[in-house]
């Protein structure tokens, strides 16, 4: 029996009450890449791109070879990379990037930001990234391990339309709920599935590219069925407190750089400002005003910390009237001028 199995088992065992030692702690995500370029444009954040992100998320010396890393160059597929947990550097973000992620979570913990979201990782978690979407990982439990998993939506063409992606895996697009909870039985299947495709990127059979990919959309679907399950899928109409605030968060996290009003949100969802205004403070004890104010912190950050970006002209990227007003915005957010945060990031 595999080492991470025999710790699912003891969740169940202990009403999930993980406190497995760090010998038996694996947290498993799944990431999936697009060429890894920063681009810096207008209103956006530097998104990378698969080919210049590596960097950004594993340790230098790391010489683990589960999957992609330390992969040899005839091994590697386009579109597509698999990791395990070791190797993994303790912090990401917060960035963008286009491609598509999905981590899932067998042991341990972690701290997952996507957006306005922020969750705790603990076995039987799954996340989910889109291209695009602001994301942060940090106070990853010490010893967790796992896989993780990056994509083009073009990976999966020959079985899927890439337009299609969004549509088949709800999960994967700003309307769907980017975080489950799977139980030990689910989650298992699917770490079947990390493995097998493993096994094929490690050899050099005919046909391996075309097995890989559909071992992941098996993956996907599997996932799919909990989702739906869960009736996850039915949500997204939803005006109640529980389903309100995420919906909010989420067009926030899409359309921030855009949309600075309360009226504009609350007419997308279909509510009144004032009824957007108390439900949101009710369930956060926060304004609306400042979750979309969290939005341009996360944006400005990622904008000092990666990018040489005068502070200047990161000022009018985010559209305000100058950089004087910028640097007041972000003291008065954060304590700290964009000099001084920019120093020590």
């Amino acid at each position: 029996m595999q080492p991470w199995r025999r710790s699912l088992d003891g969740i169940t065992k202990k009403n999930r009450s993980y406190k497995a030692k760090a010998s038996q702690v694996i947290e498993a995500p799944l990431l999936l890449h697009t060429m890894a370029k920063r681009t810096v444009t207008r209103e956006k954040i530097p998104q990378y791109t698969l080919n210049d992100f590596r960097h950004l998320h594993r340790v230098p010396a790391d010489d683990s070879s589960f999957g992609y890393n330390n992969l040899a160059a005839e091994k590697k597929i386009r579109g597509f990379e698999l990791y395990s947990s070791e190797g993994l550097v303790s912090a990401i973000g917060p960035l963008k990037s286009d491609f598509y992620r999905m981590s899932i979570t067998l042991a341990g913990g972690v701290d997952v930001r996507l957006g306005l979201e922020e969750f705790r990782h603990r076995p039987g978690t799954i996340s989910f990234t889109y291209p695009g979407q602001v994301f942060s990982k940090y106070n990853i439990q010490p010893g967790t391990f796992g896989y993780y998993a990056l994509f083009e939506a073009s990976f999966l063409e020959d079985l899927l339309p890439p337009d299609k992606l969004q549509i088949e895996f709800p999960f994967f697009s700003v309307e769907g709920q980017l975080f489950i909870q799977l139980t030990t039985e689910q989650i298992t299947v699917v770490a079947d599935f990390v493995n097998k495709i493993n096994t094929e990127l490690q050899q050099l059979k005919p046909g391996r590219e075309k097995a890989i990919a559909m071992y992941f959309y098996l993956l996907l679907l599997e996932i799919k069925r909990s989702y739906m399950e869960q009736d996850l899928h039915l949500l997204s109409n939803d005006t109640r407190q529980a389903y309100l605030v995420p919906r909010f968060k989420k067009l926030v996290s899409q359309h921030y750089l855009t949309r600075r009003k309360v009226s504009d949100y609350a007419a997308m969802l279909g509510v009144t400002p004032n009824h957007l205004n108390r439900t949101i403070k009710e369930a956060s004890g926060h304004t609306a005003s400042d979750a979309i104010n969290s939005m341009l912190i996360q944006e400005s950050r990622a904008l000092l910390r990666y990018t040489d970006d005068t502070i200047a002209n990161i000022s009018y990227q985010l559209d305000f009237s100058d950089p004087a007003g910028f640097s007041r915005f972000f003291k008065e957010q954060t304590r700290q001028t964009p000099q001084q945060f920019r120093k020590n990031a």
